[in-house]
């Protein structure tokens, strides 16, 4: 029970952060185009991952994207898909890599795999829906970002880890 309630809070806290952070100005929109942000709900799906585990991560990760939709006022339109499906995948390829290498990659490590899985997934989604794989000439900027915010994120990341109860009830 204990476990469903810091799971719940952690949901909660997320789905904050992604709709603030829908509200900061994008100071990269020139450099990178739209859609390039922090990924502050990460910071919470990658401390998931690490406390709990792949599953727990999936699961608020696609809470997370459906919560943080609606009460920013864009669920089910494009930006909403590729939301979730970044999502998803970034928390799937964190968690299998943390199941399988332990705690042989860190919070950074992991951070920056789910970041680039994140950028990855989402141009593919958006090629797919338009039918033009040219979005992809965004891929070596959108990376190269990538590792600034993979490492905040897990920089952030880790502090709240280590502040989390690590018992799974």
């Amino acid at each position: 029970m204990q476990k469903m309630v810091r799971l719940s809070l952690l949901v909660s806290g997320a789905a904050v952060l992604h709709v603030v952070e829908s509200w900061l100005p994008n100071p990269f929109v020139f450099l990178l185009g739209p859609g390039a942000k922090l990924g502050l709900a990460n910071v919470v799906t990658l401390a998931v991952v690490l406390a709990y585990g792949w599953r727990e991560a999936f699961v608020v990760a696609v809470l997370r994207s459906f919560l943080g939709s609606l009460v920013a006022g864009t669920f089910l339109t494009f930006g909403f898909y590729m939301s979730l499906a970044g999502a998803i995948t970034s928390a799937l390829a964190m968690g299998v890599l943390r199941a399988l290498q332990g705690n042989k990659l860190s919070a950074i490590g992991l951070s920056i795999v789910g970041a680039v899985t994140h950028i990855v997934t989402q141009l593919t989604v958006a090629a797919l829906a338009v039918s033009h794989f040219g979005l992809f000439v965004q891929l070596p900027w959108l990376l190269l970002f990538a590792i600034p915010t993979g490492c905040f994120v897990g920089v952030v990341g880790g502090l709240l880890y280590k502040t989390m109860p690590k018992e799974t009830d």
